[in-house]
């Protein structure tokens, strides 16, 4: 038998070999299913945070897909429900608004608003959205909602360019309290993604959530102070109002960081963020807790 031979029928047992001798060299991962209340695995959060990165593109490229005017429809859409809001409450029902004109009152809250809604909407759809994605591949499910979260970002930074150029053109001159803008956005992100973890994870055993999100949504918009200042509120509902409605800090406190219009939401803003931090403990308990059922049921 030729050396050539010999060498080919030896070559297959010899790679065999190579690759057992380098697998025993790599650490083994064994993926389970987490049991009860698991708190989040921040260690895997981070050993997958390109796959973030990645369902944040796609959610953005999904977005603008096939469509015309593109990233555009970021300030069409608010700029259009600014201007019924302005004809309908602006000039014919005349809510007060003291010294700031309604546009610029109405667009400050529907441009957060706008944000907030969108990526509830985004983040609690998201699991059944990427159904073959769950049903395929091992990754922390948590990623997805984040995902839309954040993608979300993108269209509020386009929207509040127009605002900026807004308030400009009324003669608004920015303060210090400006700085406090990311830490207000910070807290309707954090709202969003813990309501949207309750939502996710109910929407894929009972698509009922589905239907229930809109209605759950346009209740949500009204029972916010967006095309009225909160003053309107009779005085002995202000605490429950402030309590049960967590963006109600957050819609106050960015008129007051832009606009400066009222009082610094102070206990307002405390009041929101501990409504937002235990919406959002308790949604990632019952998120894992869920989390090892999402491939079967999905």
């Amino acid at each position: 038998m030729s050396p050539e031979k010999q060498l080919a029928e030896r070559l297959p047992s010899v790679v065999a070999d190579r690759l057992r001798s380098q697998a025993a060299d790599l650490p083994t991962t064994v993926i389970q299913p987490t049991h009860g209340w698991a708190p989040v695995n921040l260690r895997d959060l981070a050993q997958f945070r390109e796959v973030l990165y990645f369902l944040v593109w796609s959610e953005l490229k999904v977005r603008y897909k096939q469509t015309v005017l593109g990233a555009a429809w970021a300030i069409i859409h608010p700029v259009a429900i600014m201007l019924v809001f302005t004809i309908f409450f602006g000039l014919v029902v005349r809510v007060p608004t003291g010294d700031i004109p309604y546009p610029v009152f109405v667009f400050s809250g529907i441009v957060v608003w706008t944000y907030f809604s969108g990526a509830l909407n985004q983040s609690s759809n998201s699991l059944v959205q990427y159904e073959r994605l769950i049903t395929k591949v091992y990754f922390p499910r948590l990623l997805i909602p984040v995902a839309s979260i954040i993608a979300g970002l993108v269209d509020f930074a386009i929207a509040f360019m127009v605002l900026i150029g807004m308030t400009i053109f009324f003669g608004f001159m920015p303060t210090a309290a400006v700085f406090a803008l990311p830490l207000l956005m910070l807290l309707a992100a954090t709202i969003a993604l813990a309501v949207s973890l309750w939502l996710s994870a109910l929407n894929v055993q009972y698509r009922d959530v589905k239907l229930l999100i809109p209605v759950l949504v346009q209740v949500w918009f009204f029972a916010t102070p967006i095309i009225y200042p909160s003053s309107l509120v009779p005085d002995r509902w202000h605490t429950l109002y402030e309590l049960v409605n967590p963006m109600v800090g957050v819609v106050n406190g960015f008129r007051w960081a832009l606009l400066g219009a009222g009082e610094p939401p102070g206990m307002i803003l405390v009041v929101s963020a501990l409504m937002a931090l235990v919406l959002l403990v308790s949604g990632l308990y019952y998120f894992r807790r869920m989390e090892r059922i999402f491939a079967d049921v999905v």
